[in-house]
């Protein structure tokens, strides 16, 4: 498995850049036989009703375990992501969004080291109710 502890993950962020803007890295290198993709997830329980209603943190917990639940279904850890790509509704849930993910990755990431992340800013989900989204690569 692709692990960060075991090498085969390196996550950087040279000296010739800014400092990243929030809790995500620069640069993840690979070395891999496999990667997976997993699909952008939302806030639904496994029966596909909504969780955390109009609360964007309970959303983003929900989100992250349904992450976590795809990522077991390949054997693997949050250790084996190398990408996220977050998409988020609208501009004045970033502070609440940036919040919840640093609770949520002192936990997954206790290293600090966390994946490169793509976060887009969007005037709406495939669902109205839907306020944010995050799909996932990860290494094997």
């Amino acid at each position: 498995m692709a692990n960060q502890s075991e090498g085969t993950v390196k996550i950087s962020n040279p000296e010739t850049l800014a400092s990243p803007l929030g809790l995500y890295s620069h640069i993840s290198r690979v070395r891999c036989t496999e990667l997976v993709f997993i699909a952008g997830q939302v806030a639904v329980d496994r029966h596909g009703k909504l969780v955390g209603g109009d609360d964007l943190v309970g959303q983003a917990r929900q989100v992250f375990a349904n992450l976590s639940e795809a990522l077991k279904s390949e054997s693997l850890t949050f250790s084996n992501v190398v990408k996220f790509n977050t998409y988020l509704v609208g501009a004045a849930n970033i502070p609440k969004f940036m919040n919840a993910r640093r609770e949520l990755f002192e936990e997954l990431y206790p290293n600090g080291k966390c994946p490169p992340n793509t976060l887009v800013v969007v005037d709406r989900l495939v669902e109205k109710e839907f306020l944010v989204e995050v799909e996932a690569i990860a290494a094997i």
